[in-house]
């Protein structure tokens, strides 16, 4: 096999070992069960310095599923699809609102790609 025909296949950066505890005496049997944290900035994010997590205020917004208390994660950087929802700026307050068509004049301000929901 040919030297420019390999490969390298990186390790991951992460290690998600559990670490010996410090403790004397038996340690608890439940010790290997124990998973990573799950990072939201890593799982739902795509562009970290254009992205914001914003909590909704009032249930202004119960047509389309959001309610208050929700967080919304909204990407500046994305440009809107049809039918998708945005966060735009009217009349210096935050709305949210369904993409239409193209001709509609909006000051938009980000697309939501996901809704965090609130159960209390």
């Amino acid at each position: 096999m040919r030297d420019e025909e390999l490969r390298l296949v990186k390790k991951a950066d992460k290690s998600y070992r559990v670490q010996r505890p410090s403790q004397t005496g038996f340690s608890s049997p439940a010790t290997h069960y124990n998973e990573p944290r799950i990072d939201l900035n890593e799982t739902l994010v795509s562009n970290s310095s254009a992205t914001f997590f914003i909590r909704v205020a009032d249930d202004s917004f119960q047509t389309f599923g959001i309610a208050k208390n929700d967080v919304l994660i909204v990407d500046k950087s994305l440009v809107p699809k049809p039918a998708q929802l945005i966060l735009a700026s009217v009349d210096d307050a935050f709305h949210i609102m369904r993409v239409g068509k193209a001709g509609d004049p909006l000051n938009l301000w980000g697309v939501i790609t996901y809704i965090i929901k609130s159960v209390i």
